[in-house]
């Protein structure tokens, strides 16, 4: 193996990025192979893998080849293939072979425990050896197909001569397997196929779970760069326009951008003047008037007039790629929650193993005989069965999250409520979050001919202030009057005649950060203010908080002029004007003060922050990339739903200390029970259904807790 570079050439290095999809990730040993092994190669300066993604990022040195990494992961049993060649339908591919071995499993289990049941009732003789040979012909091929994913990265990994999770998973399936099988040739009493089928369900399950949080990610990231144009019409040196591709697109040429199309590339307005709906950056739902000079980024939408702008920045340079970028990394903090359970199961496996030799080893010494032996060994096995510790936080987390949808919070990853039990502070961004996001007009001050003048003038106008006024008046039954002459005039407002006399629907001035359009008539000028409501729990839903011990603060991307109203009603410190990467800084400032955030947001600004945040929560009226990145969901317009989450999180936290403590109680006391020979087999698996059933019944008392 080649040695590493010098840190300190490496700085004189101009460095590029790889990254690769590395299904065969598994478990914090291949982390550390994989971090560790390309760390030595000559021209590489850093590895990083995520786990949650199944990516490796590697910085180098430009002459090493892409293909060069991919043969040195390979050489320690990684395949591997670099992101911008891999298929995403790999990973689809691994999700449904997991969701197939997870039916088969499943129904295995089923008809392998009816069986059993039968056999533990006292089935005798033939009838017993019967039930046995149905067991054994329906386990042997589901264990042979479900057991698959870990049978082949246990053989992969130990070619390699090194070990993964799977490896002694496959040792205990396989064993509980064989010693099986023989009993139900030797016409013995106990097979236990149960057990191994039983196994392989709930580690697939967990296998499942994981890769469809995998998928989410992908799923984040995807939304995401869907919000660029696709294509731009580019002017060309003839003066002609040609509709190019995203991806072709780059810096120096000029887009042709027509009202309502979305921006392909960042850049610069060369000519035109019109009003950008910049939301997706700045979270703020004012429109952004443009003119040249002004930049403008890519996935925002021109509302009102052509532009001509020229490209600075196309693909990922663009800003929204940045946030993409941004939300991967963010993401991978939570892997170190997969690592630690992880190291749990690798350190848990081989004691269970260890500790059924050792007793097969002091029966056989103790001139018990081969089969006594045996017996004792499997019993240890079946009793230390991890089931009830396998049940002790999910059971919880299922019941919890079911009891919390009933309120309105879909909670989309079970590990997010462990998160949710674990913050001190909330940040909530401001529109959409804290209010209802639809400013609405106040028309207290127009009688009826004056509104349906504004009516009239506002529908023929695409600025979201003038849609919000017509909702508004169409809701209250006003008809627009009949004009002459109308026009929109792009950065002025829209103008026309009525009955001879000029009208207009124009820019208004701020009053307090509040949004205002000026209805003009003759020489009548009435001011029309746009209020964006809060929600209607939304002060007591902070009480709750504060009651629980959590400091809850404002981070806005609005200007502070419009974020200081809520604040000051709220009676909350405020912060405005922060973008994607001033809310990264805020929560990584936090999270180096010991402070554990809980983000709650909106807005495709959010994004970043949602994933980075220790936990997170999105109303169901956020964008399609905010409820993707978050950990929680709440809909209806109630607020509540956040500090219920972090109440029945906190409960559920409980339950599980609860779980786990009994888990290990009944281990403590059934493990030298079997070792000593006192318990049978089949006590030996009443009592592993026993204290998984005790789990699942401690956890239904989470139901009350969102009551």
């Amino acid at each position: 193996m080649n040695a590493p570079l010098d840190p300190r050439t490496l700085v004189a290095l101009p460095l590029v990025d790889s990254r690769f999809v590395v299904p065969g990730i598994k478990c914090a040993g291949c982390i550390g192979k994989i971090e560790r092994e390309l760390a030595r190669l000559d021209g590489v300066a850093a590895v990083r893998v995520n786990f949650s993604a199944r990516r490796v990022a590697v910085r180098h040195d430009p002459a090493m080849s892409e293909d060069v990494l991919v043969a040195a992961l390979a050489g320690i049993g990684f395949d591997a293939q670099p992101v911008t060649r891999a298929a995403p339908a790999a990973d689809d591919a691994e999700r449904r072979q997991l969701l197939r071995a997870l039916a088969v499993a499943g129904f295995g289990m089923m008809n392998v425990m009816l069986l059993s049941v039968s056999v533990w009732s006292g089935a005798e003789g033939a009838t017993r050896d019967l039930f046995h040979w149905l067991s054994a012909l329906i386990a042997m091929p589901v264990i042979a197909y479900a057991g698959r994913p870990f049978f082949a990265s246990a053989a992969k990994a130990l070619r390699h001569g090194r070990t993964n999770m799977d490896v002694p998973i496959s040792i205990g399936v396989l064993l509980a397997t064989g010693l099986s099988l023989y009993e139900v040739v030797a016409g013995g009493e106990h097979a236990y196929f149960d057990g191994a089928t039983m196994l392989l369900f709930f580690l697939l399950a967990g296998r499942a779970l994981d890769a469809a949080m995998r998928g989410r990610t992908r799923a984040e990231i995807g939304a995401l760069l869907s919000r660029m144009g696709r294509s731009a019409g580019i002017v060309q040196p003839d003066g002609g326009v040609r509709r190019v591709a995203a991806e072709r697109i780059e810096p120096g040429m000029t887009m042709l951008v027509a009202a309502g199309e979305s921006l392909a590339a960042d850049g610069t307005v060369e000519a035109g003047h019109s009003a950008i709906d910049n939301a997706m950056l700045t979270g703020e739902s004012r429109p952004e008037p443009v003119a040249p000079g002004t930049a403008v980024h890519a996935g925002t939408i021109n509302l009102l007039q052509p532009l001509r702008v020229r490209v600075t920045a196309a693909a990922e340079d663009t800003a929204i790629a940045e946030i993409a970028r941004l939300m991967e990394e963010a993401g991978q903090s939570r892997g170190r929650y997969v690592r630690i359970a992880d190291r749990a199961s690798r350190l848990y496996a081989p004691a269970v193993h260890s500790l059924a030799a050792l007793s097969f080893a002091g029966w056989m010494l103790a001139g018990a005989g081969l089969h006594q032996a045996l017996v004792v060994a499997i019993a240890v096995l079946i009793i230390t069965c991890p089931c009830a510790m396998g049940l002790a936080v999910p059971a919880a987390q299922v019941v919890a999250a079911g009891a919390l949808m009933k309120r309105g919070l879909l909670v989309k990853d079970g590990s997010a409520l462990e998160r949710l039990a674990e913050v001190d502070t909330v940040l909530f961004d401001k529109t959409g979050t804290l209010t209802m996001g639809e400013p609405q007009p106040c028309l207290d001050g127009l009688d009826p001919a004056d509104r349906a003048i504004a009516r009239a003038l506002a529908q023929n106008s695409r600025h979201p202030l003038s849609r919000g006024l017509v909702r508004a008046l169409e809701a209250t039954g006003v008809s627009p009057a009949p004009l002459e002459r109308v026009e929109e005039r792009a950065g002025e407002g829209v103008f026309g005649t009525a009955r001879g006399i000029a009208v207009a629907l124009c820019k208004g001035a701020e009053d307090g950060g509040a949004m205002t359009v000026t209805l003009v008539v003759g020489e009548r000028r009435m001011p029309v203010v746009f209020a964006d409501g809060l929600r209607p729990d939304a002060g007591q839903s902070i009480r709750a908080l504060g009651d629980m011990g959590l400091d809850s603060r404002i981070l806005s991307g609005d200007r502070i002029e419009a974020v200081a109203p809520v604040a000051r009603a709220l009676g909350l410190f405020a912060r405005g004007s922060a973008g994607p990467q001033a809310k990264l800084a805020e929560l990584e400032r936090l999270a180096a003060a010991g402070r554990r955030p809980l983000m709650v947001g909106d807005g495709l600004n959010d994004g970043p922050a949602l994933a980075a945040a220790h936990a997170s929560i999105a109303p169901g009226t956020a964008s399609d990339v905010s409820q993707q990145a978050a950990d929680a969901v709440f809909v209806g317009a109630g607020l509540m739903p956040v500090a219920l989450g972090v109440r029945v999180a906190r409960a559920t936290m409980r339950v599980v200390r609860q779980n786990f403590a009994f888990a290990v109680l009944y281990n403590l006391l059934a493990v030298p029970l079997a070792i000593a020979g006192l318990v049978t087999p089949l006590i030996a698996a009443v009592a592993m259904s026993v204290s998984s059933l005790a789990v699942v019944l401690n956890s239904l008392r989470l139901a009350k807790a969102a009551g």
